[in-house]
């Protein structure tokens, strides 16, 4: 081989090792909504581990939980924290109270713990309807407070504001994308809100449910819900906007937002949008099942695999998922499947296959303790009695425990009425721990150590939060390994630098 041929094949292997360093440079994980509303919730350590396991390198929290910003300290995942909505008062009320909310759970988990805070969420979707606004006056002022707060402590650069909105703060009147505006009745103060994100180079953040647009509607055509093009759809009839035709209803309530944006005097393009929620519910309604969860998400990952925009706004948004792990906890005001939107199940276990990229697949969590191997199950005996004897049993068993699986198209809604008893017996049983007493109800329940499991309906065990191990959270990967690999980076430039000249 001549020193000819040397000299060009070192070149093109420095110039492989440039253009795979740019490439790793600009790989973006993924993003995911974590809620720890849950009766046993998975130790945050081990959560913290599902994250990096799966590639989520972005999560937003709903609340400061102590536990799960500790965890996430030097774990190299970016975070989002967020003030309820019974806070925005406080906040609003003096800079002081921000002042002292940013010290406490942003400020000193930053400094002791590492934990790598990027946004604070003042809020979560305010502006809703429902809430007869009653946080319309208190959430400006909020954000602009804790903007503030931010600043004070040298954090203004470092940690932006947003306010996580739903999709109803802006509309259509002909119910195509490009009339979108702000709601009528706040649209001054959203105009206000977008404009001060924009100058203090924050995102805004709005969430999107075609899960809900899908359930709420019965005439809604069920294939515009989800994604064409490798995303399990494409059998919708499109809507028809101008020289656009949109294919799913994402697309088209995102670019509603553009047009409301630009309609206001806004270039999209140089705001940061953020999607904050996106996903779909796996139980509690004949709309939520697995296989429609796993066919809207699967769809939903490539376009953030792919980088993919929408019509009217090609950049991509950054998408956090909705959500990591199921909630039994959580209210069922909207409706019961607001327990079951975890693309894992409550103790971490793969509810459905995704693919999360070059055909990297989900993976479980690891050492999740559970409690024993029993179940309460109504006895024999009651069971031949008839209804009227254990139904106000079951009843008060459902009370205080999640049966959100029982309804109408549920994975357990095919059970008989002693089965039924037997689930609601058996997830109040769970939840109290096993305790003594526990599967008693007036003498008719009974603890069997046979799983009562049947077809799609689970009988679950809990976890046994007593027995976890909180371990340390997992090393950040980018410590050792990333001077390795600068190191390794550095060599190679030396190498290329000595035969080029």
């Amino acid at each position: 081989m001549s020193s000819h041929d040397t000299y060009q094949k070192l070149i093109l292997f420095c110039l492989s090792i440039f253009f795979l360093q740019n490439i790793l440079k600009n790989v973006e994980g993924l993003a995911c909504n974590w809620g720890t509303q849950a009766s046993h919730p998975l130790p945050p350590n081990i959560v913290v581990k599902l994250l990096r396991d799966n590639g989520f390198n972005k999560v937003k929290l709903f609340e400061a939980d102590p536990g799960a910003l500790r965890a996430l300290g030097k774990s190299g995942i970016q975070v989002m924290v967020g003030i309820p909505n019974d806070l925005l008062a406080t906040m609003a009320s003096t800079v002081t109270n921000a002042e002292l909310w940013v010290q406490q759970n942003v400020s000193q988990y930053i400094s002791r713990y590492g934990t790598d805070i990027r946004y604070v969420a003042v809020g979560n979707e305010p502006f809703l309807k429902t809430y007869n606004n009653r946080f319309v006056r208190s959430t400006y002022p909020a954000l602009q407070n804790v903007q503030a707060a931010l600043v004070k402590a040298g954090l203004g650069r470092q940690v932006k504001v947003t306010v996580p909105l739903n999709a109803d703060v802006y509309e259509s009147s002909d119910g195509l994308p490009s009339s979108g505006d702000f709601r009528s009745d706040i649209k001054t103060l959203m105009i206000s809100i977008v404009r001060f994100l924009a100058d203090s180079v924050s995102p805004i953040t709005f969430n999107i449910y075609p899960f809900l647009s899908l359930n709420a509607d019965p005439n809604f055509p069920r294939e515009y819900a989800f994604f064409p093009n490798g995303g399990g759809g494409g059998g919708a009839k499109p809507v028809v906007d101008g020289s656009i035709s949109y294919t799913n209803v994402f697309d088209a309530n995102f670019d509603t937002l553009v047009s409301a944006l630009e309609k206001n005097g806004f270039d999209a393009n140089k705001i940061e949008i953020i999607v904050g929620e996106v996903g779909w519910p796996t139980d509690g309604d004949q709309n939520a099942n697995p296989a429609m969860a796993q066919r809207f998400n699967q769809g939903l990952l490539n376009r953030i695999l792919q980088g993919q925009g929408t019509p009217r706004r090609r950049m991509a948004p950054e998408v956090y998922i909705f959500s990591l792990v199921d909630e039994d906890a959580k209210s069922i005001d909207p409706g019961k499947f607001e327990r079951h939107w975890g693309i894992f199940s409550y103790d971490g276990a793969v509810k459905y296959p995704l693919s999360l990229g070059n055909g990297r697949p989900l993976v479980p969590t690891k050492g999740v303790r559970y409690q024993a191997r029993e179940w309460c199950v109504l006895s024999t005996q009651a069971a031949g009695n008839g209804a009227a004897t254990w139904q106000a049993s079951a009843t008060y068993a459902c009370q205080n425990a999640d049966c959100t699986s029982l309804g109408p198209g549920s994975s357990c809604a095919a059970l008989d009425p002693t089965a039924n008893a037997s689930y609601a017996f058996n997830m109040y049983f769970q939840k109290m721990d096993h305790r003594r007493g526990s599967c008693d109800f007036n003498n008719l329940g009974v603890v069997t150590k046979i799983d009562p499991s049947s077809g799609s309906c689970r009988f679950p065990i809990e976890i046994d939060t007593s027995r976890q191990q909180m371990s340390n959270p997992p090393p950040r990967n980018s410590g050792a390994s990333e001077a390795k690999y600068r190191l390794g980076a550095a060599v190679v430039m030396v190498i290329c630098l000595v035969f080029s000249n």
